[in-house]
């Protein structure tokens, strides 16, 4: 039987990091390929990091 301090949490709204190649760039949506899929993201949704000086 399972304790509950085995208990999983799932979180919800949370940030994860993927590695992919960005395929192409088209107005405002980011084509970006992960494994053998190419995903289409609207940039509008990406954080983007300045670079530091």
């Amino acid at each position: 039987m399972a304790n509950k301090a085995d208990v999983k949490k799932i979180s919800v709204n949370s940030t994860i990091s993927l590695k992919g190649i960005v395929k192409a760039i088209f107005n405002d949506t980011v084509h970006v390929q992960i494994g053998g899929k190419i995903i289409t993201l609207p940039a509008s949704e990406l954080l983007l990091e300045k670079p530091v000086q």
